[in-house]
This record gives C-alpha cells, structure tokens and sequence, in this order.
C-alpha cells in the first residue's frame, strides 16, 4: 500500500485525537480536585503488539512509562475479549508508582484485536502507611495496595470482587470508585473512536498507517541523531534523602551515528527511602530530554525510541528491584534524572540546554477528616523556576520537565478541604542570576483548620539548581512550619508530621538556575 503522506499526518492527528479526547472525557467525569482540577493523568493508543501508535499533550512521565504496562497486560493475558479492562499498578510488573492506576482494554475490528488504548491517572490516595500514598517508607508494602495485570473488567462485566477489595484498601472509597469510573468511560470514547475509523476506512489502511507513523518518526529520529555531535559526555548530580544526606546518580551518555545511549553506571544502589525508581521512569526521563531536543515536530510514539538504549546495573536507585520503596522515585527521582542526563548533553549542545530547573514536583499529601466526619485525601504538586535558556530567561511559577499538571485552585482547593491557603505568589529573586535568569519558585501557605497528617517529598532544599555557564545558582527550596502559637521550625525536605487547628505549612519552591551564554565558564 503506497503512504500518502498527506493522509500520514491527518492519520497522525486522528490517532492523537483519539488519546485527546479520552483525557477529556477522564478529566470531566473524575471526582477528585487531583484529576479534574491538576489534570494528572495520561492517554495514549497502542498498536496489537504493545507498541505506541500516539499519546496525547499529557505527563512525560506517564507516558515514557506506559509501553511498560502494556507489555505487563500483554504478559499476563492472551484471551483479550471486546470489553475487557485490565487495570495495574504494580510498579515492579508495567507500573511506576502505586497512586498511578493504569487501565488498559483491546479494541477488536469483527474478531481481530488490532489496537489497545490506555490511560493512567494518579489517585490521591491507594492506602499504605500515610494519607495520599507517598509515604516515607522502607519498602514498596508500605506504600499502598500493590495490583498486578487483573481484569477489571471481563467481557463487559465488571468484576465487582477486584472492586470491592480495591476500595476496601483506600481512605477514599467513593472518591477512587468515581475516579475509575472516569477512566473507564475515557475508554469508552477511545474505543468507539477507533472503530469509528476503522469503519470509515477500513482495518487494512488504519492499522497500515499507524505501523507507518512509527517508521516515519524512527527516520526522523535517526536523521536527528546523526546530525548531533558524536562522543561520549558525562555528569552527576546529587539526590536528597530523608536523613539530609544525599547520593549521587552518574550518566554517561554516547552518541554513536544514529544512535544514542544512555549508561547510569556509578549510581547509588538501591536506597532504604522512597526514591528508588524503575527502569520504565528511568527511561521515561531519558525519552523527554531527547524529544526536548528535536527542532521539527515529530509523531511521538514506538518509532522515536527504537534509536535509544537505556541501561543501568540492578539493584540500584534508578534501577530497583522488588521490594524497594519507590513512591517519590516517580515524581522526584524522575526529576533529577532529567537534570543530569540535560547537564550531560550540555557539553554536547552549549546553545541549547537550559540550566537547572527546579528539580522537584514539591508533592505534597494531606489527610484527615472534614467537618461531616468523612477522611479525604489530597495531592497537589507544585511549581518552581524553569531554569534559562542561552537565549531566554526562564518561566516562573510553572510545572517543570517530567510534571506537566495544573495547580489546585484555590477556590476548589478550599471549598472541598479544611484548610486554607493564606498566601501563594513568585517569590521575587529567587531565580539564578546571569545574562538571561531563572524563573522564579514560588510561595504557597496553607492555614490548617483541622487536625491532619502531612506529607512531603520535595528536592532541592540543600543542593541549589545550578546555571550554566557562568549564570548562578537558583535559589533552594524551603519547608516551614509556623505553630499557631507563632513558633517557627523549618523542616526536611521529607517529612511526615501531624498538624493542628491553626498550624501553618509555609512552602517555598525552588528557582530555575541563570544562564551567562559564556562557554569558558560554567556555574554548577
């Protein structure tokens, strides 16, 4: 069949289109601030053999991992039936951290399974040791409820056992039941939109164009890498534990004509804290820097990674085995990965890597009970300083590199939680200094008004966001906590405490690192 490539990018637009219109019928039908509000989930399409025809403008982290779940679900089952749904969260089997469930369900042209569809969403809370399941814990069981490739779903019928005993395990029973409902019905959409295409157009040309979409990003990936500079770089950078101390996560980067590698050989092993990750997140992040790079629009799916080699020996921070904790390696390690795999390549493009972003996602996770009696969980991230470019500053007071969600308003945010926020701005300054500077952290204080249990897993709070040549340092994050006595303590950057009526929690993000453009000299 000869490619139009005219009919190649409206295919590549109908694909995505797919996984757009799956997330927003996720995000319209949650019942959680953490997905309707902050939008933390991801929707992708994939082909009969697991591999990924289109994502949607979601999380990087999310969905570097997701090829990962679906070869989990691809393992498990053979006997794919129209309705089934096979729901996971096992970050040692396709998953990447307990509160992001991940659905995935066949779609069949007459009796022949030709695609999958995916979502994954983060629920604010799936039991474990702390409210909103990002504990500081030792190892994967306290975390929360660990779930392998099940059916959810069997031929259309829900499995009412696998619900119950989910739910049983969650401080939010009928929040998390409203929240799987939503990804449910996202693949109702996805599912009825792709045998609508498939109806219009045929099976044969359908699935001929998604296999195309893969080969065409592939060449141009390829073609990409070639016209990089060959060589070997190199970098490391520090992750904070819970005890203030830190360990060092070492890359060495090689590219190699059409092809690039990455080798996490030198870092850390595995830790007794919940900042191991992966290999799936370890590779995600390695994915986003490369996409980061391209200078043309590129279909992103199967085809842009086939070039890419991830490796890392096992047992070790970014390589773990089971039964690590990994609950923040997600959202923090993911971070720091991406810091140092872009300080590696920075050597190699001096005009086109930023300096340090924030480096953190700051998650923060509250639990208690309202004012009727009933417990609620919440979740919420927060943003910092983009680090600046060599020909820009950075933005302020956004989500950076592997988080791409959306704040908690403050208005949803006090209307369904009994605190309140009594300041959120930039804080002014705090961005790194140079010919083009920083963006700046941001401020944002909560007023408790009932006793609740606290939970934080933020970076950058001992080793500032480095610039780049020549341009400084963003300014540290910060931890507070101000007693309604008046009294003040600054805390870890992990932390579990409990909080009393009139307490405040004072957060200060970090800043993005400045940029000089001055290629003798270099800041770190």
């Amino acid at each position: 069949m000869n490619m139009d490539p005219i009919v190649l990018e409206i295919y590549r637009h109908r694909f995505i289109g797919v996984a757009e219109e799956m997330g927003v019928t996720l995000r319209r039908t949650a019942h959680s601030p953490n997905i309707k509000e902050r939008a933390d989930y991801s929707c992708a399409v994939f082909d009969a053999h697991g591999n990924m025809v289109a994502q949607a403008a979601h999380i990087p982290v999310h969905l570097g991992a997701m090829p990962a779940s679906c070869a989990a679900a691809l393992r498990t089952f053979s006997d794919w039936k129209p309705g089934d749904i096979v729901i996971l969260n096992d970050p040692f089997d396709g998953g990447n951290h307990l509160p992001d469930l991940t659905m995935i369900s066949p779609v069949f042209a007459h009796d022949d399974l030709v695609f999958f569809i995916a979502s994954r969403a983060h629920h604010a809370d799936v039991g474990g040791m702390s409210p909103g399941s990002l504990p500081l814990s030792s190892e994967l069981f306290q975390e929360g409820l660990i779930i392998p490739p099940i059916k959810l779903c069997d031929a259309g019928h829900l499995n009412e056992s696998v619900l119950s005993m989910l739910l049983a395990n969650v401080r939010t029973p009928m929040e998390r039941k409203g929240d799987l409902s939503a990804q449910q019905a996202s693949h109702a959409v996805g599912q009825r939109r792709l045998e609508s295409l498939i109806h219009e157009f045929g099976r044969e040309e359908v699935c001929t164009y998604a296999s195309s979409l893969m080969d065409y990003s592939e060449r141009i990936m390829r073609a990409t890498i070639e016209s990089w500079p060959n060589g070997v770089y190199r970098y490391e950078d520090q992750i904070e534990l819970p005890d203030n101390k830190s360990a060092p996560i070492h890359v060495t980067v090689k590219i190699e004509d059409s092809n690039i590698y990455f080798d996490f050989t030198g870092t850390q092993g595995t830790l007794d804290a919940p900042l191991n990750t992966v290999m799936a997140v370890t590779t995600s992040a390695c994915y986003y820097v490369i996409l980061c790079l391209m200078e043309d629009e590129i279909p992103i799916n199967a085809g842009c990674f086939r070039p890419v080699r991830v490796q890392s020996p096992p047992d070790t921070l970014v390589n773990a085995s089971r039964p690590a904790p990994v609950a923040g390696g997600n959202v923090e390690t993911s971070q720091r990965i991406t810091d140092i795999v872009l300080g590696a390549l920075s050597k190699a493009f001096p005009d086109k890597i930023p300096a340090a972003s924030q480096g953190t996602m700051n998650n923060l996770t509250i639990g208690g009970n309202s004012a009727d009696g009933s417990p609620y969980a919440y979740y919420e991230t927060l943003g910092g300083g983009m680090g600046a470019a060599p020909d820009a500053h950075g933005l302020s007071g956004v989500h950076v590199h592997m988080s791409n969600t959306r704040n908690t308003p403050v208005e949803a945010l006090e209307m369904q939680y009994p605190f309140q926020i009594n300041e959120y701005g930039l804080i002014r300054g705090s961005g790194g200094g140079g010919r083009f500077q920083g963006g700046e952290g941001i401020v944002r204080e909560y007023r408790f008004l009932a006793e609740a249990v606290v939970t934080m897993l933020s970076e950058r709070r001992h080793h500032a966001p480095w610039g780049l040549y020549g341009g400084g340092s963003g300014r540290k994050g910060k931890n507070l906590r101000i007693s309604a006595d008046g009294q003040r303590t600054l805390l870890s950057g992990h932390f579990t405490r409990r909080f009393y009526p009139g307490d405040i929690l004072r957060i200060e993000t970090p800043g993005g690192g400045g940029h000089s453009s001055d290629k003798n000299s270099r800041s770190t």
